[in-house]
């Protein structure tokens, strides 16, 4: 199914409650990209809960200037703004704002942010980079009818071992982690006991809530009946999303889909459906079991 969508994917879909799992390669590590604004996110309302940081306290942020596709918020802006911490959080989470994580990543750098889920116990994410530092890809280079020049390259340079001529897709070099790994955060951030703090937890879930980027696993999670909070990450080829589905029943599932497809399209309406139908049909069979 996923070979015939031409995509390669990391699949895992958990039961909170049992513990209960089906998977599709969860193991295998994988360029984040802006999945890593979850771990952030998680290390800020931390600090904030130390006491470490205010979540009131603005912080003067210098516009992206961004003239790619794509890239949205702060990322856009022309000017300086003053946006608070809270605020920038929002911003990161919501809309994936590069600008904004960046702005978080200046008071928490990414060392700590690891250092942090050290800490808790929360193996298998390596934070290793800002947003800004990888974000020269070949798709800054190539726009209009090139476009599918930086999609090929992202496609055909990499090794059989995970590593890539771009460093923003080699998983020793940049922001990495499985399906497994990041299942593992979610069942952390929604369940007791855990080793996040209740109200870390809590804030990193109203975050995901508030996700307004919904074209991937959400349309197949979504209903009168079920909640979906959730962050989506994407690079040239690759498309991810880890969230958390809740049932009027009480039944709860998190689900992370990490792919990269085989296609040198930038747009791929029939792969982001893809992966929804992959993550699905994987619940629906956990459901029924």
């Amino acid at each position: 199914m996923l070979r015939d969508g031409g995509l390669r994917g990391s699949f895992l879909v958990r039961d909170l409650e049992t513990g209960d799992e089906l998977g599709i390669d969860p193991d295998i590590d994988f360029p984040v990209a802006s999945l890593a604004k979850v771990p952030l996110a998680l290390a800020t309302l931390e600090r904030v809960r130390r006491g470490e940081l205010d979540g009131a306290t603005q912080i003067e942020v210098q516009p992206g200037r961004s003239t790619v596709p794509g890239p949205t918020g702060l990322s856009r802006f022309r000017h300086p703004a003053r946006v608070a911490v809270d605020d920038l959080l929002h911003l990161a989470m919501a809309i994936s704002d590069n600008v904004a994580a960046d702005a978080l990543f200046a008071l928490t750098p990414p060392a700590e942010v690891g250092a942090i889920l050290d800490g808790l116990g929360l193996r298998g994410i390596a934070v290793r980079h800002t947003m800004g530092e990888f974000t020269d890809t070949p798709w800054e280079h190539f726009q209009g009818p090139d476009a599918h020049l930086a999609q090929a390259l992202a496609i055909d340079a990499g090794t059989a071992g995970r590593g890539h001529r771009l460093p923003q897709f080699d998983v020793s070099r940049t922001n990495a982690g499985t399906a497994r790994a990041f299942v593992d955060l979610l069942q952390a951030l929604w369940t007791t006991p855990s080793p996040v703090h209740p109200d870390v937890a809590a804030g990193v879930r109203r975050l995901m809530a508030d996700n307004l980027l919904r074209q991937r696993l959400a349309p197949d999670f979504v209903s009168d009946t079920s909640t979906w909070a959730s962050k989506t990450g994407t690079l040239l080829n690759l498309r991810h999303e880890v969230g958390v589905v809740r049932h009027a029943d009480g039944q709860t599932y998190a689900v992370a889909a990490l792919t990269e497809s085989r296609v040198a399209a930038s747009i791929q309406p029939a792969a982001e459906a893809l992966m929804g139908q992959v993550a699905r049909r994987l619940r629906d069979e956990l459901r029924a079991a």
